[in-house]
């Protein structure tokens, strides 16, 4: 005569099938998600299971039953963000990922529906957007296991977080010479230094008369202006730890810097060194009216401001720079970002011209 199980129990149901049951660590008896087609299967069920405790394994079937949409809003709540970030995160939930998952418990999200969201995705919205929503999707998940709810993370799709970016068009510098020419004379000193100090946007918009030391033939990068959604401008300090730099200026751009001082910059030790044409804080959204005209006055239409970064970046590069110095210079703590800003070939340039 067989002897009782020691642990859990399985019976067969009137359709003819069988369920396994067990008392789990926190003393709920539960069932399978299941029954199975025999009784033998329902044992090896209850085997795996038993062995899943005694390993520590064993998570709660119960503790992913929350609404992925309450979840994920709550794991953007629990970070310290920059705006930027914080902005960038919530419009990618809310545009790219609630209108699958948000209704789904975060237990019921599997890999195939992952890969039929982000094949539905790429047909709608451009694979840059689609990878960052990815690696959104994946980072909640991951700390969902981390929380117990789930057991392994759905978000398995290989390389799928990388955007595929298409090589950059060759920019000589005669073109970004000509388009400082071209511009605007207030956006002079806004290109040559975009260009020769590797500055992003924001840090531009951030920099202080303080902070540019034409003397010494450095810029100190220590804030980034935020245009939020809406319009809010917000004085946050640089992306990374890293973005806290000095940066070596060309001398042969000093002679436009002190031009622009003096005749566009605010007065005072606090004043803004780019301001807009009335006077207010400089906007990317003003700008780009400006900088449309004058990329396309240069056959270049396609041209974005931040690739002049790139121009500088490889222009460094180009006298020899080593990868560490060029991630100081770029305000980087990520090698492989670093080296995929290093994407133009120059001929050896002797001097900038002014």
């Amino acid at each position: 005569m067989a002897g009782k199980r020691r642990f859990g129990r399985v019976r067969k149901l009137p359709s003819g099938r069988f369920q396994a049951r067990y008392r789990g660590p926190d003393g709920i008896d539960r069932p399978a998600p299941h029954t199975f087609a025999t009784k033998r299967d329902a044992e090896q069920w209850l085997i795996l299971k038993e062995a899943e405790i005694k390993r520590g394994d064993w998570i709660d079937p119960d503790a992913g039953r929350v609404p992925f949409e309450v979840y994920a809003k709550q794991w953007i709540d629990d970070r310290v963000l920059k705006p930027r970030t914080e902005g960038l995160y919530r419009s990618l939930l809310r545009n790219h990922l609630l209108t699958t998952f948000g209704s789904l418990n975060v237990a019921d999200i599997r890999e195939a529906d992952v890969r039929r969201w982000r094949k539905e995705r790429l047909g709608v919205v451009g694979q840059s957007t689609v990878a960052k929503a990815y690696q959104l999707l994946k980072s909640i998940m991951n700390t969902a296991v981390d929380d117990e709810l789930i057991r392994r993370n759905p978000c398995r799709i290989k390389g799928a977080s990388v955007p595929d970016t298409p090589e950059r068009e060759v920019i000589p510098l005669s073109k970004v010479l000509e388009i400082a020419t071209k511009i605007p004379p207030r956006y002079r000193a806004l290109v040559l230094l975009a260009t020769f100090a590797s500055l992003r946007w924001g840090e531009l918009a951030a920099l202080r008369r303080q902070h540019l030391d034409l003397d010494a033939g450095v810029v100190r990068v220590t804030a980034a202006l935020v245009e939020l959604d809406g319009g809010k401008l917000l004085e946050d300090t640089p992306k990374s730890r890293a973005g806290w730099r000095t940066v070596a200026l060309p001398a042969e751009i000093i002679a436009d810097l002190r031009a622009h001082l003096e005749e566009f910059a605010e007065e005072g030790a606090n004043g803004r060194v780019f301001v807009g044409p009335r006077g207010g804080p400089l906007r990317r959204s003003s700008f780009r009216r400006v900088w449309n005209k004058v990329r396309a006055d240069v056959g270049l239409p396609d041209l974005h401001f931040h690739d002049l970064r790139h121009v500088g970046n490889t222009l460094a590069a180009a006298t020899g720079a080593s990868l560490k110095e060029l991630m100081t210079r770029m305000g980087h703590s990520s090698t492989r970002v670093a080296s995929t800003e290093v994407v133009y070939e120059f001929p050896q340039v002797k001097s900038v011209a002014s």
